[in-house]
């Protein structure tokens, strides 16, 4: 079992940065892969970015790529996504989650831990 804490959302002007945290409970974390997720008012939860379980191998969509970076400190059971150049359309909850995995998964089913989320709104 694993339970996950997200930190960090909050309103932040476009152009600005954000970094959020989430925090793992538990003394297996480095044998999760973690992904941060985003969903919209209205929208699917869709895939931000992904973390392999060393950090070696990292994921990003398509739409943050160059803005976002995903990092995880295993000594500390906590991931980060580094969120700058940020603009409207990245307004979202931000979700931590977590999956017992080889490879790095991309979709929401693959992951089995999931953290309760923090809001992120970007002012145009």
């Amino acid at each position: 079992q694993v339970q996950l804490v997200e930190s960090g959302g909050g309103l932040v002007q476009a152009g600005g940065s954000l970094r959020l945290s989430c925090a793992a409970s538990g003394r297996t974390f480095s044998s999760y892969v973690m992904g941060w997720f985003r969903q919209a008012p209205g929208k699917e939860r869709d895939i931000v970015a992904a973390i392999s379980r060393s950090g070696g191998t990292t994921y990003y969509a398509e739409s943050v790529k160059g803005r976002f970076t995903i990092s995880r400190d295993n000594p500390k059971n906590t991931v980060y996504l580094q969120m700058s150049s940020l603009k409207p359309e990245d307004t979202a909850v931000y979700y931590c989650a977590a999956g017992l995995r080889v490879t790095v998964p991309t979709t929401v089913s693959r992951y089995d831990y999931w953290g309760q989320g923090t809001q992120v709104t970007v002012s145009s």
